[in-house]
């Protein structure tokens, strides 16, 4: 058996962000003084969060976005998120904007009342429930597609896999990534199966997949013996596992 190729996500972001970086150029050739604003509202001082919004900011500069970071205290309420969402809805110099997950507060706070208070114009991270629609209802030119999801099918395609006709199997079932995963797929015209902790017979299932897309907050929840010989495989899960080889 040939040894397995790896799929070079890092070479497919540096050209995606030089296309996105001359993109950017040719609008402010045409509209003098244009800058593409983007904003990130985050609640609280996780770090995760904080390293994945250093990392969109920097992403951003490269590419000459102007990226704004608004961070609240942990003792923010939903009230005040939400006159935050509708400030930044209101403000026409931010053409878009996230609000970074989870939210970090040490109130109670309707993640979904959040999020759905973005306008969908503005939703750049797709996880509105306009945007879920759109997308599952296959309307990928009218709506944001979460970043995580798009990535993968980029991946994918930059690797010269097709995907009509294949099985594809989503193991996860998220809102950012296991759910609309399902959906792009879909809509590329793979057939696909979501599979999830509950799935029984899981091996079997995965077993099916010309295209494997693992996205779950379990670590080694899938075992290289069960992947079906010369699929492609992407695992969005980000896990904490021992490394003995490493001090």
């Amino acid at each position: 058996m040939a040894p397995a190729g790896i799929l070079n996500g890092k070479l497919v972001s540096a050209q995606i962000r030089d296309r996105l970086k001359n993109q950017v150029t040719r609008m402010q050739e045409q509209v003098p003084g244009f800058t593409p604003g983007l904003a990130i509202l985050q609640v609280g001082d996780r770090d995760d969060s904080n390293l994945y919004i250093n990392v969109k900011l920097k992403a951003a500069e490269e590419i000459g976005i102007k990226a704004t970071h608004i961070k609240l205290p942990r003792t923010s309420t939903e009230s005040e998120v939400l006159k935050y969402v509708i400030s930044l809805n209101e403000d026409a110099s931010v053409h878009g904007f996230i609000v970074q997950l989870p939210l970090d507060s040490e109130n109670s706070i309707n993640t979904e009342a959040v999020i759905n208070a973005i306008a969908p114009e503005k939703d750049v991270d797709g996880l509105t429930s306009v945007s879920a629609g759109k997308l599952a209802r296959g309307d990928l030119n009218d709506c944001f597609i979460p970043c995580t999801p798009k990535g993968c099918l980029e991946l994918i395609k930059e690797a010269g896999v097709q995907i009509a006709g294949r099985h594809a199997v989503v193991v996860g079932r998220s809102k950012i990534v296991g759910a609309p995963m399902h959906d792009l797929l879909l809509w590329n015209n793979a057939t696909v199966t979501t599979c999830h902790s509950k799935t029984a017979n899981l091996d079997k299932e995965v077993n099916k997949g010309d295209i494997l897309v693992v996205a779950t907050g379990q670590p080694e929840m899938v075992k290289g013996e069960w992947i079906k010989p010369g699929a492609v495989v992407i695992d969005c899960g980000i896990n904490y596992v021992p490394d003995d080889t490493k001090p």
